[in-house]
C-alpha cells in the first residue's frame, strides 16, 4: 500500500456504534467504539468524530488497544459536544483518522503537565511510558474538584509523591493554577522531557518556564479544525496548521508561533479573535 493509499485509507469515514459511556465529570464523558484503523493511534494523535446530522468535531484519542477499541473523552461545551452528550451506547457515529505526529517518547525522567480534557492524549501517553521511563511525574489541574478528570487512574499509573493535583477553589490538591508548581519542581528537578496539553493560555505559561529553565517541552495544542487534513486552513497558527504539523509541537516551533500562542485564534468565519 502506497503512502497515497494509507492517507485515504486513514481519511475515508467509517461508521461504528458507540459501546460505551462513561461520565467522569458534571459535563465530561468518555466514549468507547471499536474501530480498526484507530488501532494504530500513537499517543497525542487526534481522530474526527461525525455525529450524524449534527457536525464533525476533532477530539484527541485517551486510547487505542490493538483489538480496536477506542476511547476519546469530550465536554459539552457546544452544539455538537452537547448532542454527543446525550447520545448513549448503541447510537451510530462516523470516524476519520488518526490524524496528526505524535508524542516523541522519552525514556528517562519524564513529566506531563494537564489542564481539563487536555489530560486525555497525556493519560495514553503515560500509560505508553509506565514502565519504560526510569520516572513519570504528573502535575493535573482544574477549576474545582469534580472537573478534575482520571486522578484515579493516573494514581494508579505515577509512584507516590509523582503526581500533584490542583483546583482553582481549593477543592482538592493544591490551591492554585496548575502552572503554579512547576516552577519550584523545576528548580529542583532535571527532566529529560516535558509534554503539556491543556487551555493554550496555560500551555504558553508553560512553554515560558520550560524556555526559562532551558528543558524541553512538546506540547499538543487544540485550535479549531474542520478538515484534519490541512485544506481548510482554519488551525493556522503562525506558519504552522495545527491538524497536519502538529498537534505537537516543540520548542523549537512554540518559539516561532510565541507572538500568537496564548493569544489569539482564527474563528469560524476566518477573522482573528483573542483567546
Amino acid at each position: 500500500m502506497t503512502l497515497s493509499d494509507c492517507l485515504t485509507v486513514t481519511n475515508t469515514l467509517r461508521t461504528t456504534t458507540i459501546v460505551q459511556v462513561i461520565t467522569e465529570s458534571p459535563s465530561v464523558k468518555t466514549y468507547l467504539f471499536i474501530d480498526k484503523q484507530c488501532a494504530k493511534a500513537k499517543p497525542g494523535q487526534f481522530l474526527m468524530l461525525w455525529i450524524p446530522g449534527i457536525d464533525e468535531i476533532p477530539l484527541s484519542i485517551l486510547n487505542a488497544t490493538e483489538d480496536g477499541l477506542i476511547s476519546v473523552s469530550v465536554k459539552a461545551v457546544g452544539d455538537a459536544t452537547r448532542h454527543l452528550s446525550s447520545m448513549e451506547a448503541g447510537a451510530t457515529i462516523g470516524i476519520r483518522g488518526p490524524f496528526g505526529n505524535s508524542f516523541t517518547q522519552n525514556h528517562g525522567n519524564v513529566l506531563l503537565i494537564g489542564g481539563g480534557t487536555g489530560t486525555a492524549p497525556l493519560l495514553f501517553l503515560a500509560k505508553t511510558l509506565s514502565n519504560k521511563a526510569k520516572k513519570l511525574s504528573f502535575i493535573v489541574g482544574a477549576k474545582t474538584k469534580n472537573e478534575l478528570l482520571f486522578v484515579e487512574q493516573l494514581n494508579k499509573i505515577c509512584p507516590e509523591k509523582t503526581l500533584i493535583t490542583t483546583t482553582d477553589d481549593g477543592t482538592y490538591g493544591l490551591q492554585c493554577l496548575v502552572t503554579e508548581p512547576l516552577n519550584d519542581l523545576l528548580e529542583r528537578e532535571k527532566f529529560d522531557a516535558i509534554y503539556t496539553c491543556g487551555p493554550e493560555v496555560m500551555v504558553k505559561k508553560i512553554f515560558e518556564l520550560t524556555q526559562k529553565h532551558n528543558l524541553p517541552l512538546e506540547a499538543s495544542l487544540e485550535r479549531l479544525m474542520r478538515c484534519g487534513i490541512g485544506l481548510c486552513g482554519s488551525c493556522v497558527i503562525g506558519k504552522y496548521r495545527v491538524c497536519k504539523d502538529g498537534p505537537v509541537f516543540n520548542n523549537m516551533q512554540l518559539n516561532e508561533i510565541k507572538d500568537e500562542l496564548g493569544i489569539s485564534k482564527l474563528g469560524f468565519d476566518g477573522s482573528r479573535i483573542p483567546i
